[in-house]
């Protein structure tokens, strides 16, 4: 009997491993400020669906776009190029956060456009007072530690290789984009920042490498930043706003923190009725290629302060 017992018990332990259940994203990541949209048709309705932070707490999971990582360690975010997509005014698709300050409480309305300022949105330092007194927060900084894992290869040139890894969004406008972009011939992809004034076009500024397309260069191929981050490498960024002050600061061990500052001040972002919340995850920046491709990012922390 003894002898059997000891069988059984060396039988568990090796198949433990085996039958162990992989933990959520909310039990990884803290996503108790975060909603989710996917690029999937759940409902039947023709729209991206969208998980409440209520859901996502109590363990969602979607295992070809929001998961665990086998090592448990991290959240990937996954996005096809063909996929629901999220309104009328995109055209890419995302696996992607949003900021719910509400933090689960339904009975403060999510950020809509027509719905201006409440509680579950931020405004800067910089705004009127009244408008700081309505919101739940002011000015805010999004910490953020992944590593990117696919990036499209397929497809329009200008296209290949973007992705969207973190964001701040205002009524109609963004404050910040920050892209990831890795050519297929290419072993290191860039990171670079868009910043849209209210009403412009964006304003660009290249961190790692460059932010231009397919010109530019003598030979007419975009040149591979020496100092780029490979997929699978891990990195952080920081996007921070104090009154009319961007902060962007890219971080990478054993080399020297990459900072970029924006003067918003003629943004118009302090002017009233703009509120903001965070982003993160995937937003996949291409449209034109093989369908099944996809952008794909693991994050390991992330957190935001107001």
């Amino acid at each position: 009997m003894k002898k059997l017992l000891l069988l059984v018990a060396i039988f568990i332990s090796q198949i433990g491993p085996v039958f162990a259940q992989q933990p959520t994203p909310a039990e990884v990541l803290d996503l108790s400020c975060w909603k989710i949209s996917l690029p999937i048709d759940a409902k039947g309705t023709g729209k991206a669906t969208t998980i409440d932070e209520k859901k996502i707490a109590d363990g969602f999971v979607d295992k070809e776009n929001f998961y665990v990582n086998e090592a448990g360690d991290g959240v990937v975010f996954s996005s096809p190029i063909k996929g629901v997509l999220t309104s009328k005014n995109t055209t890419y698709t995302r696996s992607e956060l949003h900021e719910m300050l509400r933090r689960g409480d339904t009975s403060i309305p999510s950020h809509a456009p027509g719905k201006g300022i409440n509680k579950n949105t931020w405004v800067l330092s910089s705004a009127p007072e009244a408008d700081q007194k309505k919101a739940g927060a002011v000015d805010g900084t999004l910490d953020a530690v992944l590593t990117v894992d696919e990036v499209t290869t397929t497809g329009a040139v200008w296209q290949q290789g973007r992705v969207i890894v973190g964001q701040i969004h205002a009524t109609d406008d963004e404050p910040a984009k920050l892209y990831y972009r890795k050519f297929p011939h290419h072993q290191r992809g860039s990171v670079f920042l868009a910043h849209e004034p209210v009403g412009e076009d964006d304003q660009m500024y290249s961190l790692i490498g460059t932010h231009v397309p397919d010109y530019y260069t003598q030979d007419g191929e975009v040149v591979e930043p020496a100092d780029g981050i490979k997929l699978g490498e891990k990195w952080g960024y920081q996007i921070k706003v104090v009154g009319n002050e961007l902060t962007v600061t890219i971080r990478r061990e054993g080399k020297d923190d990459v900072v970029q500052v924006v003067d918003m001040s003629k943004s118009k972002y302090d002017a009233g009725g703009q509120y903001m919340y965070f982003k993160a995850g995937v937003y996949n920046q291409n449209k034109t290629g093989k369908p099944e491709e996809r952008a794909t990012a693991t994050f390991y922390d992330l957190k935001v302060t107001h």
